[in-house]
C-alpha cells in the first residue's frame, strides 16, 4: 500500500487468513476470473484509495459459510514511485530464488548484496536529519568507529547489519521522519552494545544521548532505561554503566545472558529482561519488537502488530512454530536452510482459531509477525509465505525486478481492490513454495496429506499461483535480474500446469 504521508511508507507483506479446519471446502466468494488489466479510464473513475493494500488477497468461505480472508497490507518505504538506489555492481540474475535447487546459495548471495547496500548507508546515516547536538556528536563518534571497525575487521559490519534490529533502523533512517533522533539513538546504542559484548571496542565509549531501550537478539536481552538516564558507557567484556542523577548502575551482559528466557528484573530504575524464546536453530519468539513500523497498518480490520500471546504460554507458541519448521525441513530442506539464514525472530500477534494473520516489512528483513493457529499446515504455510517475502524483499533492496511494478493496476480473483504487479509477484513468489510443500508431502505419503481437505487446499493454492503467474508473465516488464525471477516462475507454472492436467 502507498500511504499518503511525508514520513517513510513501510512495505508490509500479507496477512494470511485461512480456515481453521483442513476439511473445510474453500469456495471463492467472488466469481473466478483471471487477472485483467484495468484500462486507464476505468482506473481514473475508480480512483483506488492509495492507502489500500498492495498485494494479493482473497475471500474464502467454508461449508458453514464462515468468511475467511487473505489480505495484504503493503506500502513501499522508498520505492513506490522511484526504485531504491541500487548497488553499483550488478547482481547476478537469481535462477532459483523462489524454490531453491539442492545446495543452492542464491538466497545467501542476495542477502549478502542487500547487506552490501547498507554499508555505505551506515557510514552516512543521519545526514540531513534534525538532531540535538548530543545526538549529532554521538553519531559522529559512531561513524568514526564504523570506519575503524571496517578497516580492522571487514566482516564485522555486515554481520552486525544482518541483525534485524540494526538493519531495520538503517533502512528506516533513509528519509527524514518525526522519530529520527529516537531511531538514531537506538542505532548507536545497539551498535555499541554488540561491540561491547564481542569485546570489539577500541576503547570505552560514552553515549551522551542514550535511547529509551537497548535490545539485542543475539544477546537475547532487552534493557529499558529510565527517563533520567544521562548517558551510557560501554566497555569490552559486555560491561555497561547507566549514568543517572541518583548514581551509576553497572550491568554485566555476560551475567544477564545466563538468566532463563522470560526473566525480568528492575533495579535502580533499569529493567533488564530476557524476552526471546528459542524456537529452532537461531530463530526465536520475540516478546519485544524494535521495528518502528510495526504499528503501521493499512487494513481497516486491524490495528497494527501489537505483541500478543493470545492467552497462550510461550512454550505453546514455540512448540507450534518448531513443528512447522520441522515440516519444512523434512520436505523442503534447502528452503529450511534459507529460513535459518533469514528469519531471526517471529513476533506473536494473538491467537485465532478461525483465521490466521501474518505480516512482514521490507525494512525489517529478519522479522515476521504471526498469530497462533491450531492447524499445523496453516502455521507452516504462513512461515513459508512470510519468509518468502523476506527473501524477495532482500532482492528489492538491490534491484527493481519489475519496471512496471506499481502501474498499471489489475483486478484479482482473490481481492476486491485493484492490484499492482508488485503485489502479484509477491503473491506468486510466496505461494509457489507452499504448493511445492504440498506436492512433496503427497509424494512422501505424509499422514496430513491423506487428511480431508488437503487435496482441495493444494488445488486452491495451485489455482492462485496459476492465475497470478499468467498476469505476471503476460504483463510484467522485468529488469535483467527480474527476468531470471520470472523465468523461474514460468518453469514452476508449467510444472504445476502439467500436474493440473
Amino acid at each position: 500500500m502507498l500511504v499518503a504521508s511525508s514520513a517513510p511508507k513501510p512495505h508490509l507483506s500479507p496477512k494470511l487468513i485461512v480456515p481453521r479446519h483442513s476439511s473445510d471446502t474453500l469456495i471463492p466468494v467472488r466469481p473466478k476470473s483471471l487477472y485483467r488489466m484495468i484500462p486507464p479510464t476505468e482506473r481514473a473513475l475508480r480512483k483506488p484509495d492509495r492507502a489500500r493494500n498492495q498485494g494479493e488477497g482473497r475471500f474464502l468461505a467454508s461449508q458453514t459459510a464462515r468468511p475467511f480472508l487473505l489480505v495484504d497490507t503493503r506500502a513501499s518505504a522508498h520505492n513506490a514511485a522511484v526504485p531504491p538506489a541500487l548497488a553499483t555492481r550488478p547482481i547476478e540474475p537469481p535462477n532459483d530464488l523462489t524454490i531453491p535447487a539442492p545446495g543452492s546459495e542464491t538466497a545467501k548471495g542476495v542477502l549478502s548484496r542487500a547487506l552490501g547496500r547498507l554499508l555505505p548507508e551506515l557510514l552516512g546515516v543521519g545526514q540531513g536529519l534534525a538532531l540535538t547536538p548530543e545526538a549529532r556528536a554521538d553519531l559522529a563518534v559512531f561513524q568514526a568507529l564504523c570506519r575503524e571497525v571496517a578497516r580492522t575487521n571487514p566482516g564485522a559490519l555486515p554481520s552486525l547489519l544482518r541483525r534485524t534490529a540494526m538493519g531495520t533502523l538503517v533502512r528506516c533512517l533513509r528519509a527524514p521522519r518525526a522519530d529520527a533522533e529516537a531511531l538514531a539513538r537506538e542505532l548507536v546504542g545497539v551498535f555499541l552494545l554488540h561491540l561491547s559484548r564481542a569485546s570489539a571496542l577500541p576503547r570505552a565509549i560514552r553515549q551522551k544521548a542514550p535511547p529509551a531501550r537497548l535490545v539485542s537478539t543475539t544477546a537475547g536481552l532487552s534493557i529499558d532505561l529510565p527517563g533520567d538516564t544521562r548517558a551510557i558507557s560501554f566497555e569490552n567484556g559486555g560491561k555497561i554503566v547507566v549514568e543517572r542523577a541518583l548514581g551509576p548502575k553497572a550491568l554485566s551482559l555476560e551475567k544477564l545472558a545466563a538468566a532463563p528466557p522470560g526473566f525480568s528484573q528492575t533495579s535502580d530504575g533499569v529493567t533488564v529482561s530476557r524476552p526471546f524464546f528459542p524456537i529452532d536453530g537461531s530463530t526465536a519468539l520475540a516478546l519485544v519488537d524494535t521495528n518502528p513500523l510495526a504499528m503501521v497498518e493499512a487494513h481497516p480490520d486491524k490495528e497494527g502488530n501489537t505483541i500478543d500471546l493470545g492467552g497462550k504460554d510461550a512454550s505453546e507458541w514455540t512448540g507450534a512454530l518448531s513443528a512447522a519448521l520441522d515440516l519444512v525441513r523434512d520436505h523442503l530442506p534447502d528452503l529450511r536452510g534459507e529460513i535459518e539464514l533469514f528469519v531471526q525472530q517471529i513476533v506473536p500477534v494473538g491467537y485465532h482459531d478461525e483465521k490466521h494473520l501474518s505480516a512482514s516489512y521490507q525494512e525489517a528483513i529478519g522479522t515476521i509477525y504471526m498469530s497462533l493457529h491450531p492447524s499445523l499446515m496453516t502455521m507452516t504455510e504462513a512461515v513459508i509465505h512470510e519468509f518468502s517475502h523476506n527473501k524477495i524483499n532482500a532482492l528489492f533492496e538491490v534491484d527493481a525486478v519489475l519496471e512496471n511494478a506499481f502501474s498499471p493496476l489489475y483486478t484479482s480473483p482473490v481481492r476486491p481492490d485493484p492490484r499492482p504487479l508488485h503485489g502479484v509477484l509477491l503473491a506468486v513468489h510466496a505461494f509457489l513454495p507452499v504448493a511445492r510443500l504440498y506436492e512433496r508431502m503427497i509424494e512422501a505419503g505424509h499422514p496430513l496429506a491423506k487428511a480431508p481437505g488437503f487435496s482441495d487446499r493444494f488445488a486452491r493454492v495451485r489455482q492462485i499461483n496459476a492465475e497470478g503467474a499468467e498476469v505476471l508473465l503476460e504483463h510484467g516488464k522485468p529488469t535483467r535480474v527480474g527476468k531470471a525471477v520470472l523465468d523461474e516462475i514460468q518453469r514452476w507454472h508449467d510444472h504445476f500446469a502439467r500436474l493440473n492436467g
